[in-house]
């Protein structure tokens, strides 16, 4: 709920012009609710005063605008956005659970659609052993049922039973999972969001030194597996993507080109 210091508050109206939905308005130089609010917070950012607060949110994490901690020059970000690689490479060390969790505050505080705030995490490191085998098999039953299909998934299943195959050989042979010590599940009521999400979660990944590998073949394997959902407790929300996560076992030593973006300007 939101709510608001009379004491405070100056009646400035910067609130009032900022709410979308149109919940708040001026009455005798104060800001008042009219009780349809969605709680994005737009009125908390803009309120010069501080006279604003969410109820029922935690309040910890609010920090004032301060231009040496919170601006980035464009020129270094989009060169961070460059030199990111997807990682198949990772060293035998586990991701610190303070790490884990920084990179997750990074999704937590992604936009969503109507501020619905339904994106979730599924943090597999200590029970990853064990959820392996199970998302080897599923893959491999998904491959053999599609095998003969004429579209993507049966032009993939050839190439999921010979990863299986060599794997079952040799268990270092593992193209699924290259043993990355954490798998990362995104599940979210709306896609959009949870894509969102895992997108300032692998920039923020990038920056405490990890690397992330989005993998679609791990995430087929889990929508495939009623097992592997139930014993990661994953039943109601959609599963979104699947990230592997984990520290870098290789050195990028620059950029790669791009194809020509496709722009039209009207």
């Amino acid at each position: 709920m939101v709510s608001i210091d009379k004491e405070k508050c100056i009646g400035c109206g910067a609130c009032v012009k900022d709410c979308f939905p149109e919940n708040l308005f001026l009455e005798n130089r104060k800001a008042e609710i009219k009780g349809r609010c969605m709680q994005c917070g737009h009125c908390i950012a803009v309120c010069p005063v501080n006279a604003v607060s969410i109820t029922n949110y935690p309040q910890e994490g609010i920090e004032e605008y301060d231009k040496e901690k919170f601006d980035i020059s464009p020129d270094t970000l989009l060169n961070f956005i460059k030199f990111r690689r997807s990682i198949r490479h990772y060293k035998n060390k586990a991701v610190e659970k303070e790490k884990l969790e920084r990179i997750l505050e990074a999704g937590r505080y992604t936009a969503t659609g109507s501020n619905m705030q339904d994106v979730s995490y599924t943090v597999v490191q200590e029970t990853l052993e064990d959820i392996k085998p199970i998302l080897w098999e599923s893959l491999y039953e998904f491959a053999l049922e599609n095998l003969n299909e004429k579209d993507v998934i049966g032009a993939y299943a050839p190439r999921w039973i010979k990863m299986y195959e060599d794997y079952k050989k040799d268990p270092e042979k593992d193209m699924l999972f290259f043993k990355a010590p954490v798998l990362l599940i995104v599940t979210a009521l709306s896609p959009l969001n949870g894509e969102l999400a895992a997108s300032n979660i692998e920039l923020m990944a990038n920056a405490e030194k990890l690397g992330v590998l989005f993998t679609g073949f791990i995430e087929r394997a889990l929508k495939n597996s009623e097992k592997a959902k139930k014993i990661l407790g994953i039943n109601k929300k959609e599963i979104v993507l699947c990230m592997l996560i984990g520290y870098p076992d290789i050195k990028f030593k620059r950029t790669v080109p791009r194809k020509k973006a496709k722009i039209s300007w009207k």
